[in-house]
């Protein structure tokens, strides 16, 4: 493959995230959620057994600081609670409340909308052996912003 050819496919693969990635955002705020996309990439490591802040900081690529502003957001809005640790005295698990499940639930059928305009464009095989040829480049891709 020459390197223009490798930089077409890196920027639609790029443009397609962003574009799922919004579309997911912009139908979670139709459902009544006051969201951002951060939210979403943080709730994939809270969910389902919780998270330290320091944790959540690694999964998302940022600092134990902007984990924590984005913990204290996530809080003020109901979406996470503090909860003891079950193992470590020192440490606090952040945990989704019912509302930040529901926000989950909204996103979920947001990306199921997002999906099926994907699937009147290629058709539901082609759409299933893409999500398998992509799930072999990357079988274990964490699901993280690229801020």
């Amino acid at each position: 493959m020459q390197n223009s050819e490798a930089l077409a496919l890196t920027a639609v693969l790029l443009a397609a995230a962003g574009e799922l990635t919004q579309r997911i955002n912009d139908g979670v705020l139709a459902r009544g959620f006051e969201a951002r996309p951060a939210y979403g990439f943080a709730f994939t490591r809270l969910a389902p057994d919780g998270a330290t802040v320091t944790e959540l900081g690694a999964h998302l690529g940022v600092t134990k600081q902007a984990a924590s502003q984005l913990v204290e957001e996530l809080a003020r809005k109901g979406y996470v609670e503090r909860r003891p640790h079950p193992e470590d005295a020192r440490a606090r698990l952040i945990v989704l409340t019912e509302r930040g499940w529901e926000c989950t639930r909204a996103a979920e059928e947001a990306a199921a909308e997002a999906v099926r305009a994907w699937v009147a464009v290629l058709g539901e095989g082609q759409v299933h052996l893409l999500r398998d040829q992509l799930s072999r480049i990357a079988p274990n891709g964490r699901i993280r912003p690229a801020w």
